[in-house]
């Protein structure tokens, strides 16, 4: 996914745009990861970019992407870039709590 939202529109409400932007950024994310996973891999995982502008959007965590927009609009801003790339994902091997406790 890469769009650019508005979030002032003429004759909409901007609470209402602004809870519709985040319904449908939670909806791609959920919907990429009912996907079927390929053969070797865990888990979806996503590259993020968020910026005001594409020109603009820098890499951010998945789970930042919400208080961003938050952020953004108490600045008054009057759009956002969200770009949402799935990937595949691997599970990183623990150490086990005997070799940390050495």
């Amino acid at each position: 996914m890469k769009k650019t939202f508005p979030l002032k529109s003429e004759g909409k409400n901007p609470e209402r745009m602004l809870e519709a932007t985040k319904h449908e950024i939670r909806k791609y994310i959920k919907r990429e990861r009912r996907r079927a996973l390929p053969e070797g891999v865990d888990f979806w995982d996503f590259d993020c970019r968020f910026g005001s502008t594409e020109e603009t959007a820098q890499v951010a965590h998945l789970a930042e992407l919400i208080p961003l927009i938050d952020a953004l609009v108490k600045s008054d801003g009057y759009q956002f870039y969200v770009e949402i790339l799935a990937k595949h994902g691997h599970r990183q091997v623990r150490a086990s709590a005997d070799s940390t406790a050495e």
